[in-house]
């Protein structure tokens, strides 16, 4: 009963900070001030591109999956009514798109199994690339087995494994026990049949942390860098934690993807203040597989499916049009253009 007692608080605790998580989001100034670095970079225009608008070709492959564009939803939510609401939304769009996307960190349906139905979406979205989520630091606590049947239960395709060690320091009652993650990724990449990705919540991944998640077998890393959403910001916002020297925290997104893409060969998502299809070509230029988004789409989530659509097919649109405006007929074709001013 004791346990059965502490289980449950521990799942109301979580549920109210995912609720909070949307709600500082959608009303706070919660991005980096700093840049994502992408604005060191820039593209030789082309006058004389060559080929038709309609002979571009946006379709991209990511761990042995088509996408019909290189985007990626980022996680962003679950554990909560409103959470399933906005997932759903997001999964709508991303069937529709011929895209992936991810959701929120599954420890609450690990701590409250009812709450798997929030992140569920299989019934809307039956062909997507469907990333699962959970946490570095929850790893240490759950077998590979039970993380391996919360990612059945939902019907994922791959699980993040998120590393966050600014933002549990910055969050009320956050996780500041990290020895062992390492080994434990690798764990989970032997005990559990999904390709596994490592990736970063705002702060960003080095080259040396990026070649330690190579040896240990990750199938893909998400840099996402600083530039965009600030985690420390939104926990200190919500807990009154006094962190406000670390909101600027972290490797803005262009420098983390050069340097592991100059450092490892897995396959790599750009995500960290990804806001318009320019930031995208930039970041396929630079060596990502995919592009992630996540705050620029959680307003449109709270609102409807065709909201969310309309603001990927915005960007979708600039990413067409920069293809073009460098003379790239592909994705391919991107690689390299984007230069250091």
């Amino acid at each position: 009963m004791i346990f059965k007692i502490a289980a449950e608080s521990l799942s109301m605790g979580t549920e109210k900070r995912k609720k909070d998580h949307i709600r500082v989001c959608l009303d706070e100034d919660v991005e980096f001030w700093k840049g994502n670095g992408f604005g060191d970079y820039s593209f030789t225009h082309s006058a004389l591109p060559e080929m038709d608008w309609d002979d571009l070709d946006l379709s991209a492959e990511f761990l042995g999956r088509k996408f019909r564009a290189p985007l990626f939803i980022e996680a962003i939510t679950g554990g909560t009514p409103e959470g399933r609401r906005i997932n759903r939304n997001l999964a709508v769009a991303a069937q529709e798109l011929g895209i992936g996307m991810g959701v929120g960190s599954q420890r609450a349906m690990l701590e409250n199994p009812p709450l798997s139905k929030t992140f569920s979406v299989r019934d809307v979205a039956p062909d997507v690339f469907l990333v699962g989520n959970i946490g570095a630091s929850h790893i240490l606590r759950y077998s590979p087995e039970r993380i391996g049947k919360a990612m059945e239960a939902i019907g994922a395709d791959a699980i993040a494994v998120h590393l966050n060690p600014a933002q549990e320091v910055a969050q009320e009652g956050g996780h500041r026990q990290w020895k062992g993650v390492l080994h434990a990724i690798k764990e989970l990449k032997s005990g559990i049949s999904i390709p596994v990705i490592a990736k970063e919540v705002g702060c960003g991944i080095s080259a040396e942390v990026a070649r330690k998640l190579e040896v240990v077998g990750v199938d893909a890393i998400d840099v996402a860098g600083s530039g965009g959403t600030s985690w420390v910001k939104v926990d200190s916002l919500i807990g009154g934690t006094p962190f406000d020297k670390f909101f600027e925290w972290g490797i803005p997104t262009a420098e983390s993807l050069v340097q592991c893409r100059k450092a490892v060969r897995v396959p790599l998502i750009a995500s960290g203040g990804i806001r318009d299809g320019i930031h995208v070509a930039k970041a396929l230029s630079l060596g990502a597989g995919l592009a992630g988004m996540a705050l620029p789409l959680l307003k449109p989530a709270v609102s409807s499916p065709e909201s969310v659509k309309k603001a990927l097919e915005q960007v979708l649109l600039e990413l067409r049009t920069a293809m073009f405006l460098t003379s790239s007929r592909n994705i391919a074709s991107l690689k390299g253009k984007a230069v250091k001013c």
